[in-house]
This record gives structure tokens, sequence and C-alpha cells, in this order.
């Protein structure tokens, strides 16, 4: 396989067509220190790859896409980046789309230069999307949205999570008076469509949100932005199946729920976890209508 293998379509497309042909699920990947230690893995670089190789062993062929969070291999320094750059090859090569979750969001050169990192073709680095935080204005992140409209890749912003420390802000206010105010969220949303709305041509943009699983949605109008949603928060976290069956209605095309303990706790043992994976895997398709 090449070294860039996304193709002439966009990350939009490709990733409704993962959608269709795989499991509509996104894994995480998260060498946690707790993690390592159940599976019986040293907490060092060869411990992380030998976690990384297990659970993309578990899901290749079967989900759309894999989740690397970052911040689990760069707490091993030199040693864990090398892992995970390794990683984020090995699951391209594997079919798999891959969403590093790194929430960068920054302004100016630094953004231009995240953008160098994750989202050229000619970066070691170089993924099918990351996540990027809009709290520095969601006009910021139009580096890293130049940079993945140009090379086929996507980002996913964060609209809406579902930790609680989040929603005094989230839930915050802004705009002019009248009809004119919205929360954060809806901010976040109108904003990322017109990202969108300026590059016409795919299906399904490139730009997409992260609008947590564990969050209610009837407030929010989740087809109008045009790009896709990653909704984590399955499993662990408390949301259920028909939890996101029921919030995503209407958005069956293009929400990607995201598990990681619930898969990543049946480990060691690849066969356990493909196991989970799969379980998990034909609940979605099911609630989101896909056979």
């Amino acid at each position: 396989m090449s070294a860039d293998p996304t193709g002439p379509a966009g990350f939009g497309d490709r990733l409704a067509a993962a959608l269709v042909e795989r499991a509509p699920l996104c894994v995480g990947v998260d060498p946690s220190a707790s993690l390592l230690a159940r599976w019986g893995l040293s907490d060092d670089g060869d411990g992380v790859a030998a976690f990384g190789r297990a659970v993309l062993d578990a899901v290749e062929g079967l989900v759309a896409v894999v989740k690397p969070q970052s911040a689990f291999f760069e707490r091993h320094g030199s040693a864990g980046v090398a892992v995970l750059e390794e990683l984020c090859r090995d699951a391209r090569s594997r079919g798999l789309l891959v969403l590093l979750d790194v929430k960068r969001g920054d302004i100016g050169s630094t953004s231009q230069a995240y953008a160098q990192a994750y989202l050229n073709a000619d970066s070691p680095f170089a993924v099918d999307a990351i996540t990027a935080t809009p709290y520095l204005g969601v006009a910021s992140l139009a580096p890293m949205f130049e940079a993945a409209q140009a090379s086929g890749r996507g980002v996913f912003v964060l609209a809406r999570s579902s930790n609680p420390e989040g929603e005094r802000i989230q839930d915050a206010r802004v705009g002019g008076a009248g009809a004119d105010v919205s929360d954060v969220v809806a901010h976040v949303l109108a904003e990322v469509g017109a990202v969108n709305a300026a590059a016409p041509g795919a299906a399904l943009g490139a730009i997409g949100v992260v609008f947590g699983a564990t969050c209610e949605t009837e407030n929010y109008d989740l087809l109008a932005f045009g790009g896709p949603i990653l909704a984590p928060g399955l499993g662990a976290q408390g949301a259920t199946v028909d939890d996101i069956a029921k919030r995503f209605a209407g958005y069956e095309d293009r929400v990607l729920p995201s598990v990681s303990r619930a898969v990543l706790g049946s480990g060691p043992d690849v066969a356990a976890m493909r196991a989970t994976a799969s379980e998990l895997a034909a609940a979605c398709r099911k609630a989101l209508a896909r056979g």
C-alpha cells in the first residue's frame, strides 16, 4: 500500500463509505498505565507498542475507525511518540481510518504547524483526521481546515462534551440580541457548517464535530452543518447503543459512536477484544439501520 492511502475522495466521503462497508464504530487505542498493568505489559514504549498491535489485530476489518489518544503515548517521551507514529502507519496499512485524538487548537503559525504535523500527505504523522478544540475561535483552526480539505483529510471540532466541567462554557450564551443569541455549541456548529458549505463537492463535509453520546441533541441541528459526528461515550462513560439510536435519530448516515474501555477491558486476549468489538459493532449497525 502507498504511504498515503487517502485516494481521490475527501475524508467525509471515505468515512461515509467505511461506515457502510464496515461497522459504524470507532475504537480508542488508550494505553493508560492502569490498562497496561491489567494486561501484564510494561509501562514503557515496548508495552505501549504491544498494546497497540493487539488492539489493531482485534479490530482490523471490523470497524471503520481507530482513535489513538495521543496523551497516553506522549507520556513516554520520544519512545512513546515513535510508537504512536508507527501505530498510525500500521493502522492505515490495514485499511483502518485513523482519527488521532490530539485536541489541538492555537492561532496563526502555530495552528499552521499543527496542520503540517498531522494533515499533510508527506508528514511522518499523517493521519486521516484529528480532533481540535475551538476555544481560541473556530476561525483560528482555518489552517487545519484548509490542510485537511486540500489533502483529503478531516478535522473533528469539539462542540459538546460529556464531562460536567464543560457545561458552563458550552452552555454560555454568545451573539447579539433576540434570535441571534445562541449557546457555544450552536455557535460552533454554525461556524463549522460555514466551512463545509464553502467547500462543496462532497456528500459529507470533511469538517466534523465531537458531540458526546451521553448528551442530549434535541436543541441542535446536527444535519445542517454538513459533516460527520464523532459521538464518544459508549460503554464505560454511560451511553448505550439505544441512547445513540435515540439521540442521533435522523443522523444515522454520519454518526460515529466511539468506545474505548468497554473493548480494551476485554484484553489482552485479542479474540476476546474482537468478540466484544464485534458485538458492539453489530448492535450499532442495527441501531443505525445499517443492515
